[in-house]
């Protein structure tokens, strides 16, 4: 049988170890007895076979030679390796293999008789093009970078299916031209590159069995199936749909089975609710919670036993059951979830928490009729794993009919409409790619020379605030209680209620005296384990009854604390930051008519904003700089203008808080990209996270030689470093007190040196209020005080 006839080809396959015997034949003329009786005795079985060098087509013809093809091919297949190398030598494009290493010849007899080999990935109506590609490199040294890996699936005596990446040494190939082959000039190459899929160009060019090649290739193959499943759980993660399709389910189970190498390992799901404490089922085709087994749902404590539940709940570390039946049996069957497993005939299995920062959003079950073969050790396995179910996990919250979204809801939410078009072009890419049957990814999402604006609106004292709240709440609540006990001393004059009430009283001492970070925790923890267990067993006893219940009555039920200032405190800072978030958003609407522009906020203690705009935002090369200084005086005008809106509103707040406002200063482009962990914008480059750094510290940074912070309410504060930046905001300043938005009072001062970052100046300048907005009458923000309390 003649190997060219399989399939059209441009290269006229030939079977020949010219070149290697010409590597033998060198090593013959060395100076190392060893290797010259080696190279000649490799030699000397070549010589009788003179088809071994000049080539053959004739597959028939490799049984007829296989001795001596095996002596020249002995140093390439050491006997040594045999057992743990998986190696062969064959032609390209064909599943000849015509010499192997014992672990390759095991690893096709455990696949089974009926099994035939086939790389994967390699499409019969792209071998052409492939072949006409190495010829483009071969011979007229045009490198296309078409390294691409090629894969076997081969199943292992379990039926778990294996997953082979193969690397080709093509060092004993020859490629040459026949006399019908056409010669590829530049021209010729420019217009194939841009036509990859013409296969009749391709033809024209290179037409059949015009160019000859003589040779063998040297396969070195690896087991990769630990990356591939990876790699396979992680795609079948991001498909769109994929909860509806029958075979999801069943292509998991196999996923798992090869990443474990358990034949009969299954996979399950359950997730949790956190508002009723309880394990509910996920619904899709051939899903699964063996945790639940036939239940809808089931709560957490009915579920688990105290031990697990702490270890999946609240440590958030997988739970590994080596032996079902054994520790059924230590536990008495009365651990629930040991008792739901045996029902199954399961005996062995892992719950692994599927769990962000925050909290726990469900379990992966993988369990197995085989005990011990899951176990905590090999639950390891599942750490690369766990990042890709939670992804999955996170977008089936959002929405219910799908248990796995497509990659551009899970990457890409929230985008602001400047930069859409950039991932509605990636997410086209990626599904382009989906359809070709490729492993898509989304690219790096990145803008170059884009100009920075940062500013924030931000509350003042905002810790003394919530500390004086925190004291206020506590305060409140220690007398109420100590009015309490007072009462059950009366009543029946037991030593403990003294020691109580010496504890409260040394609490109330040190609110007044001596407050520390950890002592809203400690005064809480006192009344959780020591107070309102008293206060229930005397409601037990029928003794003060109506006293506790009122206690209990101004006790957040959710928080188990008294929690009215902070509440005010809270609900305060969440208007301010509301109020303030709805006007710059508004404001907004009307500077991207000027010029687009990336736009997005934070809310913190406060507003934050960030700007970047550039001409590869816009996609149009009509940027100027000129849009850069108007966003510029744009920004420092609305944060004015925030800043007498807050003060006109201020009364409206459950608590009078101040603000101060602060603008950042960048005056060259930086490069930003999209961080697909973190959903969110952030500078590339060493350089560029300066400009970072600088926002993250300098709100809190010193007047240089002062203890007297940059910021101050009533100002507006603006950190530079450039001189330019200086003269271009004195002018925007000069224009605004022309129309009464700041006051006359500038101050330049230098920033006490940061971190890493030295040489900041800020420009400060008061704020012109006026009481509202009707009023003509501008007022700086001590006068403004002043006429608010008169």
């Amino acid at each position: 049988m003649n190997i060219n006839d399989q399939f059209e080809s441009p290269m006229k396959l030939q079977i020949s170890f010219n070149k290697l015997i010409e590597k033998y034949e060198e090593l013959a003329k060395s100076d190392d007895p060893f290797l010259v009786a080696k190279a000649k005795r490799v030699l000397d079985a070549q010589m009788p076979y003179p088809e071994l060098r000049d080539g053959f087509s004739d597959v028939d013809l490799l049984e007829k030679y296989e001795e001596p093809i095996s002596i020249i091919l002995e140093d390439s297949f050491s006997e040594v390796l045999t057992l743990n190398e998986i190696k062969t030598a064959s032609v390209p494009f064909h599943n000849l293999i015509f010499n192997s290493s014992k672990r390759f010849k095991n690893i096709i007899k455990n696949a089974g008789d009926e099994f035939e080999l086939e790389i994967k990935n390699m499409p019969q109506d792209e071998k052409y093009i492939i072949a006409c590609t190495i010829i483009l490199q071969f011979c007229y040294g045009y490198n296309l970078s078409f390294k691409r890996p090629f894969f076997y699936n081969i199943p292992d005596a379990n039926g778990i299916m294996r997953h082979y990446k193969i690397l080709y040494n093509a060092d004993f190939t020859e490629i040459v031209p026949t006399k019908t082959a056409k010669k590829i000039t530049q021209e010729d190459f420019e217009e194939l590159l841009d036509n990859y899929e013409n296969l009749d160009l391709w033809k024209e060019k290179f037409p059949v069995n015009s160019y000859e090649f003589k040779g063998f290739v040297i396969s070195n193959i690896f087991d990769v199936t630990d990356d591939q499943s990876i790699s396979n759980i992680k795609s079948n993660l991001i498909a769109e749909g994929k909860r509806k399709d029958k075979n999801f389910m069943q292509d998991f189970h196999q996923i798992f089975r090869s990443l474990f190498n358990i034949n009969d390992l299954k996979v399950g799901f359950s997730i949790y609710d956190k508002e009723n404490k309880s394990f509910e089922r996920v619904y899709g085709e051939g899903m699964k919670s063996f945790l639940l087994n036939d239940k809808e749902l089931n709560k957490c404590d009915a579920t688990l036993c105290k031990w697990s539940h702490k270890t999946l709940m609240q440590d958030k570390k997988f739970y590994s059951v080596s032996d079902v039946d054994k520790y059924y049996e230590l536990s008495k069957g009365r651990a629930p979830q040991y008792r739901v497993l045996k029902e199954q005939g399961i005996k062995s299995a892992i719950l692994a928490p599927i769990a962000n920062e925050k909290e726990l959003l469900g379990i992966l079950e993988l369990v197995s009729t085989q005990p011990k073969v899951l176990n905590s050790i090999n639950a390891n396995r599942l750490v690369d794993v766990m990042p890709f179910i939670l992804s999955a996990v996170e977008r089936s919250k959002k929405e219910e009919e799908n248990l796995i979204e497509a990659i551009i809801q899970q990457e890409c939410t929230s985008i602001h409409p400047s930069v859409h078009w950039r991932f509605k072009r990636e997410a086209r890419n990626f599904i382009k790619e989906q359809l070709k049957g490729n492993q898509a990814v989304f690219s790096k999402i990145a803008f170059d020379g884009v100009y920075p604006l940062y500013g924030q609106i931000d509350i003042q004292g905002s810790s003394i605030a919530r500390n004086k709240a925190t004291r206020s709440d506590l305060r409140l609540q220690l007398n109420e209680a100590r009015k309490i006990v007072d009462k059950a001393f009366e009543h029946n004059a037991l030593p403990i209620y003294e020691q109580i009430k010496f504890q409260i009283d040394k609490y109330l001492k040190r609110l007044s005296n001596h407050f520390q970070v950890d002592s809203e925790q400690k005064i809480s923890e006192f009344f959780r384990q020591e107070v309102t267990p008293l206060f229930y067993h005397l409601l037990s006893t029928k003794i003060l009854v109506e006293e506790i219940n009122n206690y209990f009555d101004i006790i957040d039920d959710e928080l188990d604390i008294l929690y009215k200032y902070r509440r005010e405190y809270d609900d305060s800072v969440m208007l301010i930051n509301k109020k303030m978030a709805e006007m710059l958003d508004n404001k907004q609407i009307e500077a991207q008519h000027m010029y687009p522009h990336f736009f997005e906020r934070f809310k913190t203690d406060g507003v934050e904003h960030n700007m970047y705009i550039g001409e590869s935002i816009t996609k149009d090369e009509n940027f100027n700089k000129i849009y850069l200084y108007n966003l510029r005086l744009w920004q420092l005008q609305v944060m004015c203008e925030m800043e007498n809106a807050y003060y006109q509103m201020q009364h409206e707040f459950p608590i009078a808080l101040d603000v101060a406002s602060m603008i950042l200063v960048f005056n060259q482009p930086l490069s930003i990209s999209f961080r697909m962990d973190e959903k969110q914008f952030d500078v590339d480059g060493t350089y560029n996270a300066r400009y970072e750094i600088v926002k993250k510290r300098v709100d809190k940074a010193f007047i240089k030689g002062t203890k007297k912070r940059i910021t101050e309410k009533g100002k507006i504060s603006i950190v530079y470093s450039q001189k330019q930046d200086e003269k271009e905001y004195l002018r925007y300043i000069k224009f605004l007190q022309s129309k009464n938005y700041l006051d006359k009072d500038i101050e330049i001062v230098e920033l006490q040196d940061l971190q890493a970052v030295t040489g900041l100046k800020a420009i400060r300048v008061s704020v012109l209020y006026h009481k509202d907005k009707d009023d003509q009458k501008f007022f700086t923000y001590d006068d403004l005080m002043k006429e608010i309390k008169a």
